[in-house]
């Protein structure tokens, strides 16, 4: 007997992951990812992550019905094309002839009203918070997972190199053993939508995840707790950096400090 391939590729389920689960595709691409998942460990096991980071974030999240101004602004953007195309979603189709389209037409409507009402209404230090939550559930899944590292090393000379073709860009590594926070190594996350680098370095029997992907401008580092783990959130040289730890406060700053990223 053959064995059966899967239609879809492993890259296009990772893809196309985050939507599946939205319940944002098309039958057949949703049977397609659901089939390639049952059989898929890797895959599978992104969706089990995806779904518990969901649900993590969800737990803290408070929802607000948009003022009227903000919906009358919000329908003067759309124009009466795309206001039609709502329309004929909502209306029953007799004859059952259903096109995609204006499906499509409403989710992008959608998404524009969620992007209006964040930045208007919720404002930056509630999406920075977001991240925050983010990256330490990441944090927290790579000490719980015994998945640390991808590459373990105390050498830069060894961990930088092995992101190259990874990634589309080359993440800045030190090695801070001198100064009590030596480099543990390195491995692929995935924060904000984006794969990004985790660099992972040690303070006596505590873990800091330095997850880095590039950004613009530069910022100093701000600190935010969550959850009881304290983090710092910065941009230097082209780069966004977060630094996460259970550490306390001023020898995490510390360390930001002696990789350069706080001056």
């Amino acid at each position: 007997m053959s064995e059966r391939t899967s239609p879809v590729s492993h890259q296009e389920v990772l893809d196309r992951l985050s939507p599946h689960l939205d319940q944002e595709l098309d039958p057949i691409a949703s049977a397609e990812i659901a089939e390639h998942l049952r059989s898929c460990d890797g895959c599978s096991a992104e969706a089990a992550r995806l779904q518990a980071l969901r649900a993590a974030l969800g737990a803290g999240l408070e929802f607000h019905e948009a003022p009227d101004a903000l919906r009358r602004r919000i329908d003067g953007l759309l124009g009466e094309e795309t206001q039609a195309s709502i329309t004929a979603v909502a209306r029953p189709n007799r004859a059952w002839r259903f096109s995609w389209q204006p499906f499509f037409t409403w989710a992008g409507a959608a998404a524009m009203a969620a992007l209006v009402w964040v930045v208007f209404a919720r404002g930056p230090a509630d999406a920075e918070r977001t991240m925050a939550g983010e990256v330490v559930s990441s944090h927290v899944r790579s000490l719980m997972a015994s998945h640390l590292t991808d590459v373990t090393s105390t050498d830069q000379h060894t961990v930088k190199p092995w992101f190259d073709g990874k990634l589309d860009f080359a993440p800045p590594v030190q090695d801070l053993a001198p100064q009590g926070f030596p480099l543990l190594g390195g491995r692929l996350d995935y924060i904000g939508g984006r794969s990004v680098a985790a660099l992972v370095y040690g303070r006596r029997k505590h873990v800091i995840n330095l997850f880095v992907w590039p950004g613009q401008g530069e910022r100093a580092p701000h600190e935010i707790t969550f959850q009881g783990y304290h983090a710092l959130h910065g941009a230097k040289s082209g780069m966004e950096y977060w630094a996460v730890s259970d550490l306390q406060p001023t020898e995490l700053r510390s360390f930001v400090e002696e990789l350069g990223l706080a001056k």
